[in-house]
């Protein structure tokens, strides 16, 4: 009941949604604040950029960081056009530089030449983003290749010490990015983190903030770097019995079904072969085509999509960056937009009071349909006042009350009435089932499986293209 009470202190849903009860466990309101979010930026930038390195070894001089002419506008600018809603910056990296002018190393912006050692990017980029109206997220690399204290108690303090300036002096930080590395190599150092004092002064200083590693303890890494989530993909897992590193991670990539906790997982992809600026890779960035794919394999398949942008020696995105990310965006504002006719009919096998179809396409995702309790396989058909082109229907789940269906079958019906059934399994926050283009007169949806009543937020048709107009899915 403590926890029932919880969620309607976040979520306006209206009195009778309290006969609707939950499938535990839920999100928290700043897990749910951060699904609502679906897409942002990483910005790789540091002393790697200009010793042309992805993992730097903490030796490099610090004389070597010397922007020409960055600017944190710039960045903010290209990534709100772009449609992110963030940008989480690497403020330090496995080499332990600090962007920022830090009390607690002697390897920073402080020693370099740019702006004469008085320079802080995380303070201009914190400017940007409240300029522009994105909210700034923290890298903040526990492995330090640098320090001194670095294999030692001691430097479990020194990273807390350093979180409380990143958590402290730069305003809202809407999420906090731990990286799992730790040693360098078979003969070198090994630290055994405090994660219980590094989550703690998060928890302290931006309470708000969902903190990101293999097991959360908020949100999750999906398990790969190439920009997708998968077919099965659960929100819920058993928190208390992995750690970051943890060797068998594999195992828990989709999640679990019956999991303790929700810790939903995030996809993080770069724009480039590399995380960091390479000019060699400057005709190697994604194509807007292939990013519209991953955006579509994660955020449409239950994940939060993080995409990072390699920002060059100059202090500034690259023109061939911002075009990939500007032709994403014209895709998404096409393609993401609802084909719904408000003269389709739309027919269920049953619904409770107050929840009705209709809930399936007033936008929000905080009201939705709910079958009767009873109704073990539900049943929604779409009958589509006249034939359109369609590549993909999206689905979504009212996550607040728990993540649901375990199991669905879509029969596509075209206009000369043919049909073909396509299997689906989770749905969760966003469910993007993508299939051969054709012209629709009819979707029936039958939900096979779930844990508990089967609730519904949102029902859509897309129609996905590539930057030839063309259908996206062939």
């Amino acid at each position: 009941m403590k926890r029932f009470t919880l969620i309607l202190a976040f979520i306006s849903f209206s009195l009778s949604a309290q006969k609707v009860s939950p499938v535990y466990p839920i999100p928290s309101a700043k897990q749910l604040a951060w699904s609502d979010l679906e897409y942002y930026g990483f910005i790789h930038f540091n002393m790697n950029t200009f010793t042309n390195v992805e993992w730097g070894e903490g030796k490099e001089s610090p004389a070597s960081f010397n922007p020409s002419a960055l600017d944190c506008n710039q960045w903010v600018r290209i990534a709100k056009a772009a449609g992110m809603k963030g940008l989480i910056l690497t403020a330090k990296h496995h080499d332990g530089f600090a962007l920022y002018p830090s009390k607690y190393t002697d390897h920073s912006v402080v020693k370099s030449p740019w702006k004469n050692g008085k320079g802080d990017v995380v303070r201009e980029l914190s400017n940007a983003c409240k300029r522009y109206g994105l909210k700034l997220g923290i890298y903040l690399s526990p492995w330090d290749r640098f320090h001194p204290a670095y294999g030692t108690d001691n430097y479990n303090q020194v990273y807390a010490n350093m979180q409380k300036e990143l958590l402290t002096q730069y305003g809202q930080i809407f999420e906090f990015w731990y990286d799992g590395a730790n040693g360098e190599g078979p003969n070198g150092k090994k630290q055994v983190y405090d994660w219980k004092l590094f989550h703690s002064m998060v928890n302290k200083y931006q309470p708000n903030a969902v903190q990101f590693s293999d097991n959360g303890p908020d949100i999750r890494w999906v398990g790969n770097e190439r920009g997708y989530s998968y077919e099965t993909m659960w929100s819920p897992i058993n928190k208390d019995e992995i750690y970051p590193g943890y060797p068998k991670f594999d195992d828990y990539r989709q999640g679990q079904e019956n999991g303790s906790h929700w810790v939903a997982p995030e996809v993080d992809v770069s724009l480039r072969p590399g995380w960091y600026y390479h000019p060699e890779q400057d005709k190697l960035v994604k194509s807007p085509d292939s990013l519209m794919r991953i955006y579509v394999a994660s955020v449409g398949r239950n994940a939060n999509l993080l995409i990072n942008i390699p920002v060059d020696t100059r202090g500034l995105i690259h023109p061939n960056d911002s075009a990939a990310l500007m032709g994403l965006k014209s895709l998404m504002n096409t393609g993401l937009r609802s084909l719904r006719n408000k003269t389709d009919g739309i027919q269920v096998s049953s619904s409770m009071k107050g929840y009705g179809s209709d809930k399936l396409y007033d936008v929000s995702p905080r009201t939705f349909w709910a079958a009767n309790v009873s109704d073990k396989s539900p049943r929604l058909t779409w009958s589509l006042a006249d034939s359109r082109l369609v590549n993909a229907i999206q689905m979504q789940e009212p996550i607040a009350l728990g993540q649901r269906v375990k199991r669905f079958e879509v029969k596509l019906v075209d206009q000369d009435s043919r049909s073909e059934v396509l299997q689906g399994h989770t749905i969760g926050n966003k469910r993007i089932l993508t299939f051969k283009a054709r012209k629709l007169k009819s979707i029936q949806v039958d939900f096979l499986d779930a844990r508990g009543q089967v609730l519904l937020s949102n029902f859509d048709l897309l129609y996905l293209t590539s930057t030839h107009n063309e259908s996206l899915y062939h």
